[in-house]
């Protein structure tokens, strides 16, 4: 079966990181699957790049340029809304030509518009699309800040200046994504059972069939290893009990490093000896501009694309925890439990369903940093860290292999192709 992954990036984002690892777990599974990107970072034979890159970026500047006069010429929101009203044709190239399915990932800002995925149907291959977020169920956000409107009709949209009308930029192009899915025969795919539930709540993807399959991880990378010999690679601090954060760009208040922030800062002041028992480490854009705030030592390693040298400093960390306010499924959980490594995060999305509480890490509660302290504290200082750290690489062995990720992949892609075979 040769399949063709669609994802705006090779290897930036969350997403393009799962979409590369199902491409090399179908292919360690017998398939033959192939990777085609608007951005090509890696010599990767298996990864292939649309041509016209000039054309592409004129597809994302005029579609960011009308969100932003949309947007009233505010900055704010600006990438946090997509509207895909100019994208790619991939119809025409070989690797579509070639494929018996196409598989959607994330592949907006400018990459694949509304009527590049109208063409997509028309050619009658089977499609599969892989939810990372919530926009393929709502109008035009990724993220629905707490808004219920999708469920029925997207207006009124937050994102937009005033609350939007009814007859906002979100309306317009809910309106068209609806004319687009119904009957389109998309088989959709989430990582989470959470995203699952709130797509199925969608007034877009109600008569939708919405599968959960979560995101594959390659174990041969991150595995666990010997923490004081990686620290000594690393320059980390052997005799300290090393706390993890690490996101895209450490700025994003999304990710919630400032409930992090706040949560240090309670320990140290009930527990003033963690001062000196305790370091920091965060890897992400910007990191280096918490480090006035963190009452911690603090080692800031910027941004980190090699997946050998994350997975030693997922090694490294005593504890890993991601105060996202929103998540799917996170890769990063997932590369921290199969390094042994317990986590703790906020109660929300997709993460109770990786940490399991008090067995493989610790689920706090939603913007609480007192609850964030001491879920730290218990982890660090109070539960069977060994039994933790066991239960973390189990609950990835069990769930996120490649194998397991892939054979479930495997299985829907022959779905799709039999219910087009039906009819025919």
């Amino acid at each position: 079966m040769r399949v063709l992954i669609v994802n705006t990036s090779e290897n930036t984002g969350g997403a393009a990181v799962a979409a590369n690892r199902l491409m090399s777990a179908l292919n360690n599974n017998g398939e033959k699957a192939k990777m085609l990107v608007r951005d090509k970072q890696t010599e990767c034979i298996s990864v292939v790049s649309t041509p016209q890159n000039w054309l592409q970026q004129v597809h994302f500047l005029w579609e960011r340029w009308r969100i932003f006069m949309a947007l009233h010429f505010s900055r704010k929101h600006l990438f946090e809304i997509d509207i895909a009203n100019l994208g790619t044709d991939i119809t025409s190239l070989p690797e579509f030509k070639e494929a018996d399915i196409i598989h959607l990932h994330w592949i907006n800002q400018g990459f694949l518009s509304l009527t590049s995925i109208r063409k997509i149907l028309s050619s009658g291959k089977p499609v599969v699309w892989t939810m990372h977020d919530i926009w393929p169920a709502t109008g035009i956000c990724h993220l629905t800040l707490g808004c219920t409107n999708f469920k029925s009709h997207c207006r009124y949209c937050k994102y937009l200046p005033g609350g939007g009308g009814s007859n906002d930029l979100s309306s317009r192009v809910w309106e068209k994504k609806r004319k687009l899915i119904e009957n389109s025969g998309i088989t959709f795919v989430s990582c989470s059972k959470w995203l699952a539930g709130e797509a199925r709540k969608s007034g877009l993807l109600q008569k939708q069939q919405v599968t959960v399959i979560p995101n594959p991880i390659d174990t041969r990378i991150f595995h666990c290893t010997n923490k004081q010999e990686v620290r000594r690679k690393e320059h980390l601090p052997e005799d300290k009990k090393l706390i993890l954060f690490v996101s895209q760009r450490a700025t994003n208040v999304n990710k919630g490093m400032n409930y992090l922030m706040e949560a240090c800062r309670i320990m140290v002041e009930r527990h003033p000896e963690m001062h000196e028992q305790l370091a920091m480490v965060v890897i992400g854009g910007h990191s280096e501009e918490f480090e006035q705030e963190c009452p911690l030592p603090f080692f800031p390693l910027g941004y980190i694309s090699n997946q050998q040298r994350m997975a030693d400093i997922y090694n490294a960390a005593d504890l890993f925890v991601l105060p996202s306010l929103s998540e799917n499924l996170p890769n990063t959980i997932m590369e921290a439990m199969a390094c042994g490594v317990p986590c703790i995060g906020f109660n929300v999305g997709g993460i109770p369903e990786m940490i399991d509480h008090q067995k493989n890490g610790y689920v706090a509660e939603l913007r609480n940093s007192e609850d964030l302290a001491e879920g730290i504290g218990w982890v660090l200082r109070e539960a069977d860290y060994e039994m933790l750290s066991k239960n973390a690489m189990y609950k990835v062995a069990n769930n996120y292999s490649q194998s397991s990720v892939a054979l479930r992949y495997i299985e829907i892609y022959q779905q799709a192709l039999a219910q087009k075979l039906f009819k025919l």
